[in-house]
């Protein structure tokens, strides 16, 4: 497999610390509200990241962490009078609905900020003892200008980064790129006992401290959106690299933008949504679906159009599904034909091939529409119930390692269904037409909708 390293800007090929645990770190949300569509692209694509690792037969050691202390959690704390604990809490539920409901899966480990100060200070007494960091009044900061390959993800020199950066102004520092890692307590404000007095941890150095704490001091691979790259992950590296004295992490993955109708995400612009606003108009796995279709480091475009595409395209999968689990109830008994299944395992390779190459799932998802394209034209209710199952089970499989085309039917609802069905076809061959048509109503009733096809009657639920 290979992976694009954002140090590196070259695809680099994936050889871990550890061939028997892949230990990846992928930055959380910050928990004051309910996460946006923005935020939904890093969550699905290194779930699917896991997921494709796991396939291929890795143990993942996947951290991924929650900001439950910085300055906007204590703005809406205070603005709601509840406390920074009670908010994060609540978001955190919030983050566990919205993650299941577009297939992400839990992490291995989910760090709270706050329940890991122990470690945040350690990792910042070590860069303090090291001649990397300095404190001034409480407050401690890291002094980029110590740490010579300052800017080496960005690809920036620390005089550009310096003349493009929006500095935080601040007569404490000894030079305006310098950053907290601890941060002085203010009034109001929740705050932990440390070297330097009562504060809290700034935002780059917890993630830092997990990851060390949780994965070890040099990890594999580190993820996160493109707007991470600076000042975080640099900053990350800085901190990680100075305090342990060995590289923070081999591979940086990090995914392109996401606009909204060709303009870039604002509340100001209106154009702002949550994943749990599109999702009283598109199920999570159309969401799902939507941003694998495209590669991940490249940018993708949300709109209503192109969201319309993938819930058709999510439905035509599910559409052959069910075909093939229709045909496979009245199957015989029979092997299935072998240059079928050549086929299929050439569209397992195909799938394979796109994965390894830098996770594209654009044409991952192309090779499964390849085998839905054999099921459709290749397979019938002549069909043997190898060839069927073999089908059936190569999307399920290859879908499972994007995160989609898993559902079934509830079993309950589908014996109840399918005895009505029966029920009406023997009311009809007896010309019994007022049982046919009351049978008819109920399941319409039930919101199922019935067709008729060479094969037999068909069902499933209306939206």
């Amino acid at each position: 497999m290979k992976i694009y390293d954002t140090l590196t800007r070259k695809k680099e090929k994936f050889v871990p610390i550890d061939k028997d645990n892949v230990k990846m770190y992928s930055c959380g949300p910050t928990v004051y509200d309910y996460f946006h569509i923005g935020n939904a692209r890093p969550f699905i694509i290194f779930d699917t990241m896991r997921r494709y690792l796991e396939y291929i037969g890795y143990k993942v050691t996947f951290v991924q962490n929650f900001t439950d202390i910085d300055d906007k959690m204590i703005k809406r704390a205070n603005e709601e009078g509840i406390t920074v604990k009670e908010l994060g809490d609540r978001f955190i539920a919030e983050y566990y609905k919205d993650a299941a409901s577009i297939g992400v899966k839990k992490a291995t480990v989910h760090p709270k900020a706050t329940e890991n100060i122990d470690a945040i200070i350690d990792i910042v007494k070590k860069l303090v003892d090291n001649g990397y960091a300095y404190a001034v009044d409480g407050n401690v900061y890291f002094s980029t200008k110590k740490f010579g390959e300052y800017g080496k993800l960005s690809k920036q020199p620390l005089e550009d980064l310096e003349a493009g950066a929006r500095i935080d102004v601040n007569e404490h520092k000894n030079d305006p790129m310098d950053f907290a890692l601890w941060k002085a307590k203010k009034e109001g404000e929740p705050a932990w006992e440390s070297p330097w007095g009562e504060g809290r941890p700034g935002w780059h150095i917890e993630c830092s401290a997990m990851a060390n704490k949780f994965l070890g001091e040099t990890i594999d691979i580190h993820s996160g959106g493109q707007d991470l790259i600076f000042p975080h992950h640099e900053n990350e590296i800085a901190q990680s690299e100075c305090a342990n004295g060995k590289p923070f992490a081999n591979y940086w993955m990090h995914n392109g933008y996401i606009n909204i109708n060709n303009q870039k995400m604002s509340k100001s612009l209106g154009n702002f949504f949550t994943v749990r606003d599109i999702r009283e108009k598109y199920d999570g796995e159309v969401i799902r679906y939507f941003m694998l279709s495209a590669h991940y480091r490249n940018p993708i475009n949300f709109s209503d159009t192109l969201m319309e595409q993938a819930k058709s395209a999510v439905e035509r999968v599910y559409t052959c599904i069910d075909n093939l689990e229709f045909l496979l109830k009245k199957a015989d008994e029979k092997s299935a034909d072998e240059e079928l299944v050549k086929k299929l395992s050439a569209c397992e390779d195909k799938f394979k091939a796109a994965m390894d190459d830098d996770l594209n799932t654009a044409d991952a998802i192309a090779a499964i529409f390849d085998i839905v394209y054999l099921a459709n034209t290749e397979i019938s209710k002549e069909s043997g119930k190898e060839a069927i199952k073999a089908a059936l089970g190569k999307i399920r499989e290859l879908g499972a390692v994007l995160g989609l085309f898993n559902k079934v039917k509830e079993k309950s609802l589908d014996a109840e269904v399918e005895e009505l069905i029966a029920k009406r076809a023997e009311a009809r061959a007896n010309k019994d037409w007022a049982t046919a048509d009351a049978i008819r109503d109920k399941l319409k009733e039930m919101n199922i909708v019935l067709k008729d096809t060479p094969d037999g009657v068909k069902w499933s639920i209306a939206e």
